[in-house]
C-alpha cells in the first residue's frame, strides 16, 4: 500500500484540478481585477477577521461593529462579482465538507460515531 500521504497530495492535485476549484480560481481573480471589487472584497474580509479574532479573544463585539459587519455584508452581497466568488466558494467547500466526512469515517466507526447507527 502507498503512503497515506501520497494519497493525501493526490487528493489535493484532484481538487486543484477539479472544475470547482478552477472556478472559484477564475471568480476571485475576477475579484482581484475590478479595483472596486477588490477593495470591497478586502474591506469585507478585514472585518471578518476582526470579528472573529475579537471572538477568539473572549472580547465583546460592539453594536457599531455589528452594524458595521452587516453594512459590508450587504455591499458585498449587491456586487455580482464578489457574489459569484462566494457562489464558488460555497461550492468547493461542500465538497471539502463532503471529502472531510468521508476521511474521517474510520475514526468514527471506532468512536461509535457511525451515522447509519442513528
Amino acid at each position: 500500500m502507498s503512503n497515506i500521504y501520497d494519497y493525501a497530495y493526490s487528493l489535493e492535485k484532484a481538487i486543484r484540478e477539479s472544475t470547482e476549484f478552477q472556478s472559484l480560481k477564475s471568480a476571485y481573480e475576477a475579484v482581484m481585477n475590478d479595483p472596486e471589487s477588490k477593495q470591497m472584497f478586502e474591506s469585507f474580509r478585514d472585518t471578518q477577521l476582526n470579528l472573529q479574532e475579537k471572538q477568539m479573544q473572549g472580547l465583546d463585539i460592539t453594536e457599531e461593529e455589528v452594524e458595521k459587519a452587516r453594512n459590508v455584508v450587504e455591499l458585498v452581497q449587491d456586487n455580482p462579482t464578489i457574489a459569484k466568488l462566494m457562489e464558488e466558494e460555497q461550492r468547493l467547500n461542500v465538497i471539502i465538507g463532503d471529502i472531510s466526512s468521508i476521511i474521517t469515517k474510520p475514526l468514527e466507526e471506532v468512536y461509535g460515531f457511525n451515522q447509519d447507527e442513528h
